[in-house]
């Protein structure tokens, strides 16, 4: 942790009344995840009382004995994920014990880093955000590992932030929010006391796997096809850099209701004028233009989007299918449900005036198409994912569907929320809704992660993108 944090304690919270455990399976759906990491965001709070008002009052004792109540519900995230004892199909699973022993750990810290600036929307070095996000435990001899982790960190007089990790192997976005809704429910519940209004928290998880039906065992030839890369070698990454590493920053860019709808009105008019190639016609939604501007500016500032060498520009996003799958399935479903979508264009396309536009019909054409089949090619998708390591796409985390500024622990609406985790991946971007509490006002927020010079040069083509599309 950096100096400005310290840790004050660690508390290890099981589920409060005990969870039943168990095992489950891992479905084609998570088998992909299970060598990656955790989903990681810190949600900022404004608060102006004491250290000692945080820990002394019942703030800190609402918090903690939430998430005990949380994790009684969504019990697999208290275990781990273990080979399992007998090789069995997917070679791994879920277990939670029944004895009342697991516990996910709660790290308790101060500190006197600026709050105003953390939980604001310029570039910040993104190691000080990873001060407020806590680490997973290291993974067991047996080949086993946690799966979730959460710390609370008090800026005196200014806030508090709640981190947030959850291994991808476990859960999508989707059930990832509905995790920390629930929490931050039953904590509103909690500090607000029996004079308060109730307000239900949200529904409780769909536990049963068996929904995800796997007749053509993806789950086994995943995993198969992934143990085969350590003698295969995965295709090779971008050469490294010479020299130290580039400082990496975090900033987040707003693109209001206002500006999304300009946005949409030019890129529908450039397209019917032909800047697409012809078709005529886009599915323009928010997600569409927000996409495609974040990917034409992060071309333009060096961050991916092809070159001399790469011709083809390529985009990489995650679309959720618990509705789309026939039959559906509950939206309240605990684990992931993501499909990935591949989207690409010429590099010279996105690189020029019309890179917008261009953008914005491709990605359309990628979700129009799910319409014919979401599982389509689901056998080849794992490979062909890999396959686009070396042209070095742009990836999407988050979505501004899943609500992440309407989650309130009794302190009120988030000041800000970090996708933190982005960072992992190069080429990364993060979609949120924007921070305005009308909804229907409300825009998408990009977050982007890259190296000083390169978000510098992101910004200004961001700016100018805005201003050209929108007059």
């Amino acid at each position: 942790m950096a100096a400005a944090t310290k840790v004050i304690d660690r508390l290890k919270v099981g589920a409060s009344p005990p969870a039943p455990g168990g095992t489950l399976p891992l479905t084609f759906f998570d088998v992909p995840w299970l060598f990656t990491g955790p989903v990681e965001r810190v949600f900022f709070y404004p608060y102006a009382h004491t250290a000692e008002h945080f820990f002394a009052a019942h703030l800190l004792p609402s918090l903690v004995s939430s998430l005990s109540a949380t994790l009684h519900a969504f019990y697999p995230l208290l275990g781990r994920v273990r080979p399992c004892p007998d090789g069995g199909d997917g070679g791994y699973e879920f277990f939670c014990s029944a004895d009342g022993g697991e516990a996910v750990e709660l790290t308790v810290a101060e500190s006197s880093d600026n709050f105003d600036e953390l939980s604001g929307g310029g570039p910040r070095d993104v190691a000080r955000l990873y001060a407020l996000v806590p680490q997973l435990p290291r993974p067991e001899a047996d080949g086993s590992f946690a799966l979730a982790a959460a710390q609370v960190t008090v800026f005196p007089a200014r806030g508090v932030a709640v981190g947030v990790s959850i291994h991808h192997v476990a859960c999508d976005d989707s059930s990832y929010m509905h995790f920390v809704k629930t929490w931050a429910a039953r904590c509103r519940e909690a500090i607000s006391g029996a004079d308060a209004v109730p307000v239900p928290p949200p529904p409780p998880p769909f536990l049963d796997r068996g929904v995800v039906a796997d007749p053509e065992g993806l789950a086994a030839r995943t995993l198969d096809e992934m143990r085969q890369l350590p003698a295969n070698g995965p295709p090779p990454p971008p050469p490294a850099p010479t020299g130290p590493p580039p400082k990496l920053v975090i900033a987040s860019f707003a693109l209001t209701r206002d500006r999304i709808d300009g946005l949409k009105r030019r890129v529908a008019a450039m397209v019917a004028a032909g800047a697409d190639g012809g078709t005529g016609r886009v599915h323009c939604s928010a997600f569409t233009v927000a996409c495609a501007l974040a990917w034409a500016c992060l071309a333009r500032a060096g961050g991916g989007g092809g070159g001399e060498e790469r011709p083809r520009a390529h985009l990489l996003f995650s679309v959720e299918c618990r509705r789309r799958l026939a039959p559906p399935i509950p939206q309240e479903y605990l684990g992931n449900c993501l499909r990935p979508c591949f989207v690409e264009v010429g590099a010279a396309e996105l690189h020029g005036g019309d890179g917008v536009a261009a953008a914005a019909a491709a990605i359309g054409a990628s979700v129009a198409g799910l319409d014919g089949g979401v599982l389509d090619g689901a056998g080849g998708w794992f490979h062909k994912i890999l396959s686009l390591v070396p042209e070095r796409p742009m990836s999407l985390g988050g979505s501004p569907r899943y609500g992440v500024y309407e989650t309130d622990f009794g302190l009120g609406r988030p000041a800000k929320v970090e996708l933190v985790s982005i960072d992992k991946t190069p080429g990364t971007v993060s979609l949120a809704e924007g921070r305005d509490a009308d909804a229907h006002a409300a825009g998408v927020e990009i977050g982007v992660v890259l190296p000083e010079a390169e978000m510098a040069r992101f910004s200004s083509c961001f700016a100018d993108a805005l201003e050209e599309l929108c007059d």
